[in-house]
């Protein structure tokens, strides 16, 4: 167990101390020469990824004492749809054991503004860009994508995890066929690095990510989050105003470890790249994900604690591969 979540006490005292008695960050060195890694075509200084939903359109902790986007691999950016949205009702985020929900609901500025007034401001010589594509009809995700195409965006990945409004409202996600369907769809108006997101609220995830891989993903992210609920008992209501929302966090850990081993038992052959996702607080969290056989890990919830966890963590990865006589992380990749 990482020390900053075995236990919750723990984890609210060292949130509660005044801020005279944090530690100073210390200077800023650039991620160990051992971690970098080219994650389809793009050279990542870390294999972290931060994502989606966390860190805004990538400004949002640079004002954080002490934190640089320099110190990873990619920024996944907020979700981005054809139009603006002021997502759902409040309360949107709530605190669980060992975790988080929330159900945000896609709130943007809409995919022109991302593209033509954030975008510019964005330093790409600190690290790589990810933009996020969502949307409720393939037309929708086609306009997105599109749009990012022609932009300095790096790569885009597909969140397939919305609800699909011309067939009932199913997520797009859960479905192989749908999912493959938003991809290819994809895939035809941009040449860019597509990364499918991977729902784990589904049947059978490695049909999912075969069917994903033959319509023409570059990379799969696994996993997005698990489908989760929390009541107030004092008024027998949900918590969420959405009813429900997606759970994060150490919690779900496990879960996306397997999900990640199954998936790269159908992405290995045919050399596609994942990005291990779901519940990463420390160093160790994130070698079992590459020992599951993803190439790059995300780290979004525990941000919300530690806000500079990620040298942390590279500093135990880069402490690791020493330790084993390793040069590289493709060491880790080959066990």
């Amino acid at each position: 167990m990482c020390p900053i979540f075995s236990d919750n006490s723990r984890m609210n005292a060292a949130l509660e101390k005044p801020p005279a008695a944090r530690a100073a960050p210390p200077a800023w060195a650039p991620p160990p020469a051992s971690l970098q890694l080219d994650f389809l075509g793009m050279k990542f200084a870390s294999p972290i990824v931060l994502l989606s939903g966390c860190v805004g359109f990538g400004e949002e902790y640079t004002r954080v004492a002490g934190f640089s986007n320099r110190d990873v691999g990619a920024i996944c950016l907020k979700g981005t749809t054809g139009k603006a949205r002021l997502g759902n009702k409040p309360h949107r985020v709530f605190e669980t054991p060992m975790g988080m929900l929330n159900a945000i609901g896609l709130q943007n500025p809409g995919v022109d503004v991302v593209v033509r007034e954030i975008l510019p401001t964005l330093d790409f010589s600190e690290t790589r860009f990810i933009a996020n594509a969502s949307g409720s009809t393939i037309e929708e995700y086609i306009e997105v994508v599109s749009k990012f195409d022609d932009s300095p965006i790096d790569a885009i990945e597909i969140n397939i995890s919305c609800p699909n409004v011309k067939e009932g409202g199913v997520q797009f996600g859960n479905s192989p066929e749908m999912s493959a369907r938003v991809v290819e769809a994809c895939r035809k108006v941009t040449k860019k690095p597509l990364i499918t997101k991977l729902s784990p609220n589904q049947t059978d995830i490695q049909l999912n990510a075969r069917l994903c891989i033959e319509a023409g993903t570059n990379g799969l992210a696994v996993i997005n989050t698990m489908t989760g609920m929390a009541i107030d008992t004092r008024t027998g209501k949900p918590v969420i105003g959405n009813r429900q929302g997606g759970l994060s966090g150490p919690a779900i850990k496990p879960i996306a470890l397997l999900k990640t081993a199954q998936v790269a038992e159908v992405a290995r052959p045919h050399g596609v790249p994942i990005i291990g996702q779901g519940g990463i607080v420390c160093a160790n969290d994130a070698i079992e994900f590459l020992l599951a056989g993803a190439t790059a890990v995300g780290v979004g919830t525990a941000l919300f604690y530690d806000p500079l966890v990620c040298p942390k963590i590279n500093r135990g990865i880069a402490e690791y591969l020493a330790a084993r006589g390793h040069a590289s992380l493709a060491a880790l990749a080959a066990q």
